[in-house]
């Protein structure tokens, strides 16, 4: 996986701190510098751009990313390279016109707490009562609007949520599991079980992380695909189902959010950025660094850098 993008001359100075004693002794032309950090390969350029390469590189990438967006306000698409190139055109129509089921997740970025993902049903005669409600990329939405929204589409809209623990993602990536792999095969899990369901249909849509052939490598092993899909990037802006199965799936984020930074007396903040390290530090200081295999995703990099905390 390859991501690329652009960064601010303060967060310049960040990555160069950040990766100082993790540098490879050659740097490649036109670069500042080149670093290994487990899986990925950082290469930082004069010209500003910084290229992620590996299997976690989206999860470096994304810990940046968070951290460029507070620092000047700037939000920073790190789809990977191979999926730009595999991207195809949005269709001219709207998939709203359509009864579709559509599958979304939550939590894939966020250091604490678990992974969300759902499958929801929108019939065609539901799709502008579904709009009406404000329904759309939960990204965009903030907590109170799910909190309001969310209880409303689980009580009308027939879907399946599954979430995958803490423990149990981290026993996926003991296995060599990458976060796309894991994704994949929750993302066929709960459009399986609602398809079962053998409602009415038109199309199945999944918000694409991956381009198709690569999804269907990482679910090979499954005794029960589903193969019929539409792959769409920004699907929720033209597909009800995909909005709502991402407005449930980050109301179930939330509440196991809530649930977890009230058994921990520590509000657990989201993401994976510099805050999370420093409350990352103050649970192990409390409950000791074991805590940490039930309440949080151990391959991303907060699992060490907290100890700059303690």
């Amino acid at each position: 996986m390859t991501i690329v993008f652009k960064v601010s001359d303060k967060l310049k100075n960040k990555m160069l701190h950040y990766y100082e004693d993790k540098k490879r002794p050659k740097t490649p032309p036109y670069a500042i510098f080149q670093a290994e950090d487990a899986d990925t390969i950082i290469t930082l350029y004069e010209s500003g751009k910084v290229m992620f390469q590996g299997i976690s590189a989206d999860i470096d990438a994304k810990m940046w990313q968070e951290i460029e967006h507070k620092l000047s306000g700037q939000k920073i698409d790190i789809t990977p390279q191979e999926e730009k190139k595999q991207k195809k055109a949005l269709p001219t129509h709207n998939l709203d016109e359509y009864s579709t089921i559509g599958s979304d997740e939550v939590g894939t970025g966020d250091f604490f707490g678990p992974i969300v993902v759902t499958a929801s049903y929108v019939s065609k005669d539901k799709t502008s009562y579904i709009r009406n409600l404000g329904v759309r990329d939960s990204k965009a939405l903030t907590d109170e609007k799910i909190k309001t929204i969310a209880p409303t589409l689980i009580r009308e809209i027939p879907h399946s949520t599954f979430l995958l623990s803490n423990e149990d993602y981290n026993k996926y990536n003991q296995k060599g599991y990458n976060m796309n792999k894991i994704k994949a095969i929750l993302h066929n899990k709960v459009l399986y079980e609602l398809k079962n369901k053998h409602l009415p249909y038109d199309k199945i849509v999944v918000d694409q992380f991956v381009y198709p052939q690569k999804y269907y490598e990482h679910i090979k092993e499954s005794t029960k695909i589903v193969k019929d899909i539409t792959f769409m990037t920004h699907a929720e802006d033209i597909c009800a189902s995909v909005a709502v199965s991402s407005c449930i799936s980050r109301y179930i984020f939330i509440k196991k959010m809530d649930e977890l930074s009230d058994s921990l007396h520590t509000p657990l903040p989201k993401g994976a950025g510099e805050e999370v390290d420093k409350i990352t530090a103050e649970i192990v200081k409390k409950y000791g660094e074991k805590k940490l295999e039930t309440i949080a995703k151990l391959n991303f990099k907060n699992s060490t850098k907290y100890k700059e905390y303690m």
